[in-house]
């Protein structure tokens, strides 16, 4: 970092931050440039996760962002919600990439659409119309504000899981199926013991080699494994290491 420099090298705290808000978001500013006059536009789209981290969305062909990422596929998406007091003192995420259409039938797609319901259940009842689309936003970079004097830029490689995903994709449903109707008393405690909240239905919606993402109404938490897996195989016995150490506590 040179002295004019305000952002500082990315570390570990800071790239799982960036996760953390990727990985948490339900919904983002989206910003494209307008087919029709080449102006800024900005509008709020809803957001999940793909299993390596990418953003996805899913949006109607009568939307104008829908519009200028056709056009134009250069996009960026800011996310990180603000809480009380000023809103500038909590972290966002600011992610430039290239927004890629995801063709239905495709296993790409496929993925995409269930992880993307998992955390938007309601978008069932149009997720399946003609004239939505899934997108996945492939990252190029990203601006991270962690807080004050806490600014970083980093790289596709500090946001999402390289390879290693595949094993993942074809047992997740399963085992994120399983943990709710069977282990729900688990997925609660990962909640109340990881991520400080209160009991409740608490829900697993994703699960991926870094971690797992829980919900329960509005509210999206992160829990992160101690070490990133390396196969599908590492699943059960990681959440069962955390399930112990949930009930222990």
């Amino acid at each position: 970092m040179t002295k004019s420099d305000p952002f500082l090298e990315p570390d570990a705290e800071a790239v799982r931050l960036a996760k953390t808000l990727l990985r948490t978001a339900r919904f983002g500013a989206l910003a494209t440039l307008d087919p029709v006059d080449g102006a800024p536009l900005a509008t709020r789209v809803a957001v999940a996760t793909d299993m390596d981290g990418a953003p996805v969305i899913l949006v109607s062909a009568l939307s104008a962002h829908t519009q200028a990422i056709e056009a134009d596929p250069h996009c960026a998406l800011l996310v990180g919600e603000p809480g009380k007091g000023d809103p500038l003192a909590h972290p966002r995420l600011t992610v430039k990439a290239q927004a890629r259409k995801l063709e239905r039938g495709s296993d790409a797609h496929s993925h995409a659409e269930r992880r993307y319901l998992n955390r938007h259940p309601k978008a069932k009842l149009y997720a399946g119309f003609s004239d939505f689309a899934l997108f996945r936003l492939e990252p190029e970079s990203a601006l991270l504000n962690g807080g004050f004097a806490r600014a970083y830029r980093m790289s596709r490689r500090d946001l999402l899981v390289e390879g290693m995903v595949d094993s993942f994709l074809q047992m997740e449903q399963d085992a994120i199926t399983h943990m709710n109707a069977d282990h729900a008393d688990a997925v609660e405690r990962y909640a109340v013991h990881f991520a400080s909240m209160e009991r409740g239905k608490w829900v697993l919606t994703g699960i991926d080699p870094e971690g797992i993402d829980l919900a329960k109404g509005g509210e999206i938490r992160r829990v992160f494994f101690d070490a990133p897996l390396k196969d599908a195989s590492e699943v059960r016995p990681a959440l069962v290491a955390l399930a112990k150490t949930a009930r222990g506590s």
